[in-house]
């Protein structure tokens, strides 16, 4: 399996670095075009949408769905043969044929990975709709490379909440005990911003992911130890995110504002270990001054 090393000699020195990411500032097609072949398990990204943000120059549909294919190609190239690339896309609207139309639809075959399934992340906050439906979902499409072997922990991502556990057919439980199948559509809530609802892990990014959708993509496709990449780093959830879940990490931002913002969030979290780990030693500490002390009575 190659190691960071190996990736930090054909990428040049990062913006960040420690013992389990690589943080890069410059352009993914740049970047994509040194990584060696076939060496990531897992990409996981959600590109600029094409609809104005501050942080996108907006293209024509056809030049965007080109954009879009061009990258995933030096992704597929990039990819181990048991690999899988989670991408995530919004909605455009398309003169004379649509007000919000899935991206997903406009570029699924223009990609050059094997599609398993679309995923829908359904969330409650969102804005609301006069004339239409309000919107609370987003699409990620799960490709792999070979359609015959690729990584699929379901025991890592089961969900415990299951409404009859104890139910059996035949003498046996007809449920796994360790959860159920979570399904294609997830419900995970939403990083919201604004006074008084902001939520605990927002940052500067105006679209950033919750860690517990990342943690659940991460888990199903991947092993413990692999390298995560994240063209198009953002806030840099996939790197946390990667962190957590024991894995290590590369993530190529453009903007040197979210640079910034993922930096400082990562090492926040590392301080936030940090300290974890001291309160943890302080208490086995006095743990055992105080069963001394107990057994010298």
């Amino acid at each position: 399996m190659t190691d960071l090393p190996t990736f930090r000699n054909a990428l040049g020195d990062p913006s960040y670095e420690d013992d389990d990411v690589l943080l890069y500032h410059g352009d993914a097609f740049t970047l994509l075009d040194r990584m060696p072949d076939a060496s990531i398990p897992l990409t996981v990204t959600s590109p600029p949408y094409n609809i104005g943000k501050e942080y996108e120059v907006v293209k024509g549909t056809d030049e965007y769905v080109d954009w879009t294919s061009e990258w995933t190609h030096k992704i597929y190239r990039t990819t181990t043969r048991n690999g899988a690339f989670w991408l995530n896309l919004g909605y455009v609207p398309l003169a004379g044929k649509g007000k919000a139309v899935p991206i997903p639809y406009l570029i699924w075959d223009r990609v050059p990975f094997y599609l398993i399934q679309e995923i829908v992340w359904n969330y409650g906050a969102g804005v609301a709709g006069r004339l239409f439906f309000s919107p609370r979902n987003e699409k990620f499409l799960w490709f792999v490379k070979d359609e015959m072997d690729y990584i699929f922990n379901l025991d890592e991502i089961r969900d415990p909440n299951v409404k009859y556990p104890n139910q059996k057919k035949n003498g046996k439980l007809k449920c796994n005990p360790i959860g159920k199948n979570p399904s294609d559509v997830w419900q995970i809530a939403k990083v919201t911003s604004g006074r008084d609802r902001s939520s605990k892990e927002r940052t500067a990014h105006p679209a950033q992911f919750p860690i517990e959708l990342l943690n659940r993509i991460i888990l199903a496709s991947s092993s413990l130890g692999d390298i995560i990449l994240d063209p198009f780093v953002g806030s840099g959830s996939s790197l946390e995110a990667a962190i957590r879940t024991g894995r290590k990490a590369i993530g190529f931002e453009l903007n040197i504002d979210y640079i910034k913002v993922a930096t400082a969030r990562i090492k926040r979290f590392r301080d936030g270990l940090a300290t974890a780990a001291a309160q943890a030693s302080l208490f086995d500490s006095k743990t055992t001054l105080d069963r001394d002390e107990f057994q010298t009575r």
